[in-house]
């Protein structure tokens, strides 16, 4: 009997000794069961880039993402800090261009499908006889546009005269223009008017630009190119603006009001883009803006 317990504790101290050795070759549960790890939240962009003659500040606003582009316009006009402060907004972009004198319109504004600003009822600006050989271009001008299309959002760049996509219904657009991208329009939108000399924004000088544009994912860019205070000749030309939106990887673009409108607030921070004489930063109120906010 006595036998017979010593090679029963023979045989399970043996068992023991073979089960300690193969477990030390065995995986841990934590190598057999890959770690999930939850995808990166999308989120707001900034670059900087320096150019030769200016400094391009912009936000990069990642598709199918909890961040809105929508447009807002002001009663009387106010500057991107203050509507980020009454929007409660992540980021401002000034946008519609607007009469300093009466301080009106002279875009389109359509917000959750209501046409809150209409450049036909500008009388400055129907009345101008320099500008009336142009209302129909100028009425049927380049827009950023927001639609919804059954449960989904959808952006584009359309002329203002352009219908919605087959199931999709529009919510909002900012006109403004004319289009950067995939072409530059300045002459089809009455900005330029070669045979007359014409030429509103004075495209082909470098001066302080605000575009918006729309890659093929749908990512939004925008972008305010500031000048450099005390640079000869500061700013950016609009094809050239152009070509910087399609080097962001933007296929649709347009241009947006600028000179002295241009700025940009992100995230508590706001950039002027036009410089006085003396070097000083220009800060002007605006009428309307483009908003990025949370969903």
């Amino acid at each position: 009997m006595e036998q017979v317990r010593k090679i029963w504790l023979m045989m399970t101290l043996f068992s023991l000794a073979m089960w300690l050795v193969l477990r030390s070759y065995l995986p841990s549960v934590s190598s057999v069961i890959p770690t999930v790890r939850p995808s990166p939240q999308k989120t707001i962009r900034y670059l900087e880039r320096t150019l030769p003659q200016s400094i391009a500040h912009i936000l990069v606003i990642p598709a199918n993402s909890r961040f809105l582009v929508t447009p807002a316009l002001s009663r009387s006009v106010n500057t991107v800090e203050e509507f980020a402060q009454k929007h409660q907004a992540i980021a401002i972009l000034n946008a519609g261009f607007f009469d300093p004198a009466n301080r009106k319109s002279t875009s389109y504004v359509v917000i959750s499908g209501q046409v809150v600003a209409n450049p036909k009822e500008n009388e400055r600006l129907v009345n101008n006889p320099n500008l009336k050989p142009y209302l129909s271009q100028i009425f049927n001008r380049t827009e950023f546009r927001r639609y919804a299309c059954g449960q989904s959002v959808r952006y584009d760049i359309a002329l203002h005269n352009e219908l919605a996509p087959a199931g999709c219904q529009l919510v909002d657009a900012m006109g403004a223009g004319p289009r950067l991208l995939p072409e530059l329009t300045l002459v089809k939108e009455g900005f330029v008017d070669n045979a007359n000399g014409r030429d509103a924004l004075g495209s082909k000088q470098p001066n302080a630009r605000t575009a918006i544009g729309i890659t093929r994912d749908g990512s939004l860019i925008l972008a305010m190119v500031a000048q450099k205070p005390n640079a000869a000749a500061n700013g950016i030309s609009l094809p050239a603006l152009a070509d910087l939106m399609k080097t962001l990887g933007a296929q649709k673009a347009m241009n947006l009001d600028g000179g002295s409108s241009s700025s940009l607030y992100y995230n508590g921070k706001t950039f002027y883009g036009k410089v006085d004489l003396e070097g000083n930063l220009i800060k002007r109120p605006v009428k309307s803006v483009l908003l990025v906010q949370e969903n």
